[in-house]
């Protein structure tokens, strides 16, 4: 069976090369034309848009296992509101970000899907993520790398953000973008 994967994600990439030899990348616009419902939460959206994009390269490849995946970082402020952090737009967007996650704990949730011959099921993953405090230096520091600027959240885990981060409790690879893991599971059960 063919194996797709609906991202362009470096990362993923890397880490679907865990369960699979061969696949193919073909990314999705699909997130691109979605509305999100008002009343979604913020735990329900990357699982809403891995379905929007599998559901996509699903329509025109509907025999190959179709593998789609979202990221969010979930942060509190002050007021104990909570605010989706997706890729930075500019350098001080970054820095806006990382002073939210500085000393605090944050949830990144990846979202999953899969699909093929006409059935589709989905899920997510939560990992909390907590931060040292960071000074105003080094977040300018860690900016001034340019890896945060295409990552949610601003910051990779398996990158130089690595030295921002106290400790996670739960799957360093949903932190990533994609939990190999659960993943696996799931698509043994998807399949059977």
């Amino acid at each position: 069976m063919q194996v797709i994967l609906a991202s362009q994600s470096p990362r993923r990439r890397e880490l679907l090369s865990f369960l699979y030899d061969d696949f193919t990348v073909m990314p999705s616009s699909a997130e691109e034309e979605l509305t999100l419902p008002p009343d979604l939460s913020p735990e329900e959206e990357p699982e809403l848009l891995a379905r929007a994009k599998t559901a996509d390269i699903a329509s025109r490849h509907p025999e190959a296992l179709v593998i789609g995946s979202d990221t969010v970082v979930i942060a509190k402020d002050d007021a104990d509101a909570a605010h989706v952090l997706g890729k930075p737009v500019d350098r001080e967007d970054a820095v806006r970000m990382l002073r939210m996650l500085s000393g605090r704990t944050h949830y990144v949730v990846t979202g999953c899907a899969l699909a093929t011959g006409g059935r589709l099921t989905s899920f997510r993953v939560c990992t909390e993520v907590d931060f040292f405090p960071l000074t105003e230096e080094e977040i300018r520091d860690y900016v001034s790398t340019g890896e945060p600027m295409d990552k949610a959240g601003a910051y990779a885990i398996q990158g130089k953000g690595s030295v921002l981060i106290r400790g996670i409790r739960g799957d360093y690879f949903t932190v990533m973008g994609l939990p190999v893991s659960m993943l696996k599971r799931k698509i043994d059960e998807f399949l059977a």
